[in-house]
């Protein structure tokens, strides 16, 4: 009888454990056991550019449950140690403009985020990619549509990804107007509406330095409302014109715009109408109207929360730290070949500047340009 219980005890612990398989039906959708997560491997980055976006990112990754930093790149040793200490970072992961070239030989270090300033991220990205690490480059890619197909060609022939940070197409409120514009609950779209200001101040910074920055306020924020408009109409554009207004020309010097206005069509008929700028506050804002329904958001990419309606009601979804997601969503692209709701490859971050250098070359010339 001893002999036959302990037999019965160990065959009902065999049934219990097949019973709970990850495939068990006794199982719910929800309540599955995530075996493998477990064991998943997360994507270990560096950052390139220990500024104040760099240290934004580096906080957001804290709670990422795929990506983790893992290395440092910076000019400035100070800042090395200071994240060391705060990140728990080993020396090995550590380098500087110099000697960056060197992770081709580090294998713990996947990939590496380019949060320097725009007129470095060609030169960085073509140098981490050549070093056989996965490229994310903040945004907007480079300073010209020529600097980025090079950066986009460079990823390519050292068989690694280059994804462009654009935070917002991840973001659960962006995503899911996204999503009802595809089903179609706006119908036919008719008109786009993006406005990105603020007054910019230190004019000592590399934000209003030409050769850093390869614009102004075009290229640091005017970036949101033509990346808006093209996944919220979900077209490509196929003419632009643009008018610039600088009343404050010791500020902003040759090359650096201060505010341009421009507008973009698209082939289905539906306009844009933007206004990018460094001399207004409070401008953070997206409108999209429909011939069945609309999509205001305002705020509309600034670091959260994002606060949305459309004709349906307010959009309810949980903040969550923007640069948390991109991460982790990035991994998952990396390291899984998982395909995002909206692109973030370089050939994402390539058409937002040839967009970019339309819009330039509409306000020099004082006409539209065509993109087709």
């Amino acid at each position: 009888m001893k002999t036959r219980r302990i037999f019965l005890q160990k065959a009902g612990m065999s049934a219990l454990a097949l019973n709970l398989s990850p495939f068990s039906p006794l199982l719910g959708a929800n309540e599955k056991l995530n075996i493998n997560a477990m064991d998943e491997k997360p994507l270990r980055v560096a950052i390139m550019g220990l500024g104040s976006y760099g240290s934004r990112v580096a906080r957001a990754m804290k709670d990422c449950k795929r990506a983790k930093l893992v290395g440092v790149i910076s000019g400035t040793p100070s800042k090395i140690e200071a994240w060391q200490e705060e990140y728990n970072i080993p020396a090995k992961n550590c380098y500087n403009y110099e000697t960056y070239s060197q992770i081709k030989d580090n294998p713990d270090i996947d990939a590496v985020y380019v949060i320097t300033p725009n007129g470095l991220h060609k030169k960085h990205a073509i140098g981490v990619a050549n070093a056989g690490k996965h490229v994310i480059c903040e945004k907007p890619m480079a300073v010209n549509a020529s600097e980025a197909k090079e950066m986009v060609d460079a990823c390519k022939a050292a068989g690694v990804k280059l994804l462009i940070g654009y935070r917002m197409h991840f973001e659960a409120k962006t995503q899911e107007v996204i999503k009802m514009r595809m089903n179609g609950e706006f119908g036919k779209i008719l008109f786009f509406q993006g406005l990105s200001g603020f007054i910019i101040g230190d004019p000592t910074q590399w934000r209003l330095n030409y050769e850093l920055s390869g614009g102004g306020a075009m290229m640091d924020i005017g970036i949101y409302s033509i990346n808006g408009a093209r996944y919220m109409i979900g077209e490509e554009p196929i003419w632009v014109t643009a008018q610039e207004t600088k009343n404050n020309p010791e500020k902003f010097k040759e090359g650096v715009d201060e505010t341009i206005q421009f507008q973009m069509g698209f082939p289905g008929g539906a306009v844009a109408s933007c206004l990018s700028t460094y001399s207004m506050n409070n401008l953070d804002k997206f409108f999209l109207n429909g011939l069945n329904g609309f999509a205001e958001m305002q705020p509309s990419t600034g670091y959260g929360p994002i606060e949305g309606r459309t004709h349906k009601g307010p959009l309810n979804h949980p903040h969550v730290t923007h640069q948390t997601t991109q991460m982790d969503e990035m991994a998952a692209i990396i390291l899984d070949g998982k395909k995002p709701l909206v692109p973030v490859d370089g050939e994402e971050g390539l058409k937002d500047m040839v967009i970019i250098d339309a819009i330039y070359k509409a306000v020099k010339e004082g006409r539209k340009i065509s993109l087709v």
